[in-house]
């Protein structure tokens, strides 16, 4: 399995609805994760959810975002091909101003390697 690692100046972003269902992906995002923008838009975002993150870390995603709070932390996604790659997300809650529906926009960057060696120490203490 491959791993890819993002450049410095990569910015991931994606706006999802509030089941999780990808409205918006930008191209660095459609480009590090293997997909086009047809493939990505109308899917869960969970697409991109790579196996070995543990379900507590997405729990407490939602439940922060669900509560109106910004959550951040680390992420290993997976590509299309398989391979994967680690980002550092902040997820935010906003409201539409016309349609009053609740959306998440997901801003991603490039991880240290300390900051993913610390994430994956301690998603081995989680499942």
């Amino acid at each position: 399995m491959q791993e890819y690692t993002l450049k410095n100046d990569d910015f991931l972003v994606s706006q999802t609805d509030e089941k999780g269902i990808i409205l918006f992906a930008n191209d660095d995002f459609c480009k590090l994760a293997g997909y086009t923008i047809e493939e990505m838009v109308g899917k869960q975002h969970n697409l991109v959810r790579h196996p070995d993150m543990p379900k507590a870390a997405f729990k407490d995603l939602w439940n922060t975002i669900q509560a109106g709070k910004v959550w951040d932390g680390y992420i290993k996604n997976k590509a299309k091909d398989g391979g994967y790659y680690w980002v550092y997300a902040t997820v935010y809650p906003m409201v539409d101003a016309v349609s009053k529906k609740t959306m998440y926009m997901s801003c991603r960057r490039k991880p240290s390697k300390e900051e993913i060696e610390s994430a994956q120490a301690h998603y081995k203490t989680l499942r």
